[in-house]
C-alpha cells in the first residue's frame, strides 16, 4: 500500500536562508545551521499523523563551485538526524545542466516516490520558491507556500499560503481543506 508523504524543501521551509538582494541562500556549513521557529514540533507532528518526510532541495551552489558536495552532505546529514526525516533528495545542478531532478522539474518527487512507494495525489509539497510549488503541481501534489517576502516571482496556484511549516500542519493533517 502507497504511502503519504510531506516533501520539504530545505532552505526557506526547515531552516534558516539567509537572505541578500531579496534572495534566499543555503548555510555555508552544518554549523551555520538554524531550524526556523516551530519546525521540529512540526516534524514531529506531521510523523505522527504517518507522513514519510522527505527533503527536496536544490542545492545549485554545487555546479558554480561556490560550495562542496561534501559540505551539502554535511548539511543533510544533520537535518536528517535533528528532524527525523525518512530522506533528503538533493539537486546539485544548475539550470543549464538541463537535469530532470532541478526544481521545478519533478525528478527528485518521483524518484523518492518509487523508492518509497510513495502515493504522490495524496502527498504534500511544502516550499518557499516558485519552483517548489511548480514541482509539487507537476507530480499532482498539494501545495503549500511559505511566503518570506523574496523579491522574485511568486507562484500562482499554490493550494495553501502561510509564513511557515507550523502554520501549515493544521492545514495537511486535516486532509487539506480549503
Amino acid at each position: 500500500m502507497s504511502r503519504r508523504a510531506v516533501f520539504l524543501d530545505r532552505d526557506g521551509v526547515l531552516n534558516w536562508a539567509t537572505v541578500r538582494d531579496g534572495r534566499p541562500y543555503p548555510p555555508e556549513n552544518a554549523d551555520d545551521l538554524k531550524f526556523l521557529p516551530g519546525v521540529e514540533a512540526a516534524c514531529r507532528h506531521l510523523s505522527a499523523a504517518d507522513f514519510l518526510l522527505i527533503g527536496a532541495t536544490n542545492q545549485p551552489d554545487i555546479a558554480r563551485g561556490t560550495t562542496t558536495l561534501d559540505a551539502v552532505e554535511s548539511i543533510n546529514e544533520a537535518v536528517i538526524k535533528a528532524l527525523e526525516l525518512d530522506d533528503i533528495r538533493m539537486c546539485p545542478h544548475d539550470d543549464a545542466d538541463g537535469c530532470d531532478c532541478r526544481k521545478p522539474r519533478p525528478g527528485l518527487l518521483r524518484a523518492a516516490a518509487r523508492d518509497f512507494d510513495i502515493d504522490l495525489q495524496s502527498s504534500i509539497m511544502v516550499g518557499d520558491r516558485w519552483r517548489d510549488v511548480e514541482t509539487g503541481i507537476a507530480v499532482g501534489c498539494r501545495t503549500v507556500f511559505i511566503d518570506h517576502g523574496y523579491d522574485e516571482r511568486l507562484p500562482s496556484n499554490a493550494d495553501f499560503t502561510c509564513e511557515g511549516l507550523a502554520q501549515a500542519v493544521p492545514w495537511i493533517i486535516g486532509g487539506c481543506e480549503p
